[in-house]
């Protein structure tokens, strides 16, 4: 049996980065993952010639330009802006909050008439909260009316929101949205990073190159055969959940998930755009992504004759669905604390990734962390 410097736990972003610059330094690494794909969650399936993000869009930005420089040395990226709209009974908006967004709500067309509208309902829910005694809010529909006024929370954040987190406005904490972004200019950019785009053919192209050089075995649970794997490798790197690691030793970490529900359709074009919000209450679902636009621009839209589309429900984690967005509220973050305890005495196992972390990560802060966690293994 093969010997390895490193078994690294899950084929994702960061366990296939961290392979990436373990090899590259001649460390010897075995990936496992226990799905049949590499990727993780950026996994890709080809459909009618269309990339499929298969679990939820995925859009690569950063202001970074080392972390841009290291990702476009392995495959190149295409120009893909993400600019989400809105669709709130049949009305569309631009997002983020932009001059775009006030002029279809409100009809204004400077930014000092949407400013104006803005500061009158802000002041609104501060005077609200005064009278009640208070300066600070106790929700998040308290939060968001600070920031952005009654009429934007109301057909924008409201209905999207509870649908995401499957609880009223009124009983999610303030900290979920410490600002929100409001832009008195004309720019749908959703990001305000200096790079941002789609691997051109899709994220496998680009895991597929983190991982060469390194062994890979799919359809392989590190948990069930712990013991065997252990003694494969010197050291181990884990990106599994962290509470399954210990055995659930102190209790069940909870997360929220989110259900897809795909269509191939017979038409080139279904919505025009990547990314639309349904962000009324009454819509089951929360948004609607059209996979083709991350990669097809212009004309070669209606090159391809058939378009696919997912309808993504927001609901709550049970045992088997996959784990997406950690719940870090007072009781998950303590519950969190007390595993971290326990893998700060671990000798031989690294802990790294959103699930060992208990910790959204976009893809890039992902990469970073992945390559810094690799070098103070080298160094």
């Amino acid at each position: 049996m093969k010997h390895y410097d490193y078994l690294i736990v899950g084929a994702g972003i960061f366990g296939a980065t961290f392979a990436h610059r373990m090899t590259q330094d001649g460390r010897s690494c075995l990936v496992i993952d226990r799905r049949p794909h590499i990727g993780g969650n950026t996994y890709c399936e080809n459909i009618e010639g269309i990339n499929v993000h298969k679990y939820g869009a995925h859009i690569f930005h950063t202001s970074d330009k080392q972390i841009w420089d290291f990702v476009n040395s392995l495959v190149p990226f295409n120009r893909y802006t993400n600019s989400p709209v809105a669709n709130y009974h049949g009305e569309l908006y631009n997002l983020p909050f932009n001059m775009n967004t006030f002029n279809r709500m409100w009809g204004v067309i400077t930014p000092q008439q949407a400013l104006d509208i803005i500061e009158q309902q802000r002041n609104e829910a501060r005077l609200a909260m005064q009278n009640e005694g208070r300066t600070e809010p106790a929700n998040l529909e308290e939060q968001a009316l600070l920031l952005v006024g009654r009429d934007i929370y109301e057909k924008l954040i409201k209905g999207y929101t509870e649908k995401q987190w499957g609880r009223p406005c009124t009983q999610l904490p303030a900290f979920i949205i410490k600002r929100l972004p409001v832009r008195l200019v004309f720019d749908n950019n959703y990001f305000n990073d200096l790079y941002q785009g789609i691997p051109i053919g899709g994220y496998n192209r680009l895991i597929e190159r983190l991982l060469e050089g390194s062994d890979v075995m799919l359809n392989t649970d590190f948990l069930t055969n712990r013991e065997s794997l252990t003694r494969q490798a010197d050291k181990i790197l884990y990106t599994g959940a962290i509470d399954a690691f210990y055995d659930f030793c102190y209790g069940k970490l909870e997360y929220r998930t989110v259900r897809f529900e795909q269509s191939t359709l017979d038409i080139p074009n279904y919505q025009g755009n990547a990314v639309i919000n349904y962000t009324d209450a009454q819509t089951p679902y929360t948004r609607i992504i059209e996979h083709k636009h991350f990669e097809m621009f212009g004309p070669d839209v209606d090159k391809c004759p058939h378009t696919v589309i997912s309808k993504e429900y927001s609901t709550e984690w049970t045992e088997g669905m996959e784990p997406y967005y950690p719940i870090n509220d007072q009781r998950n973050t303590n519950l969190y604390q007390q595993y971290q305890q326990l893998a700060r005495q671990e000798t031989k196992v690294l802990f790294g990734g959103r699930l060992a972390e208990y910790k959204y990560y976009d893809m890039a802060p992902t990469i970073k962390n992945s390559l810094i966690l690799a070098d103070s293994q080298i160094h």
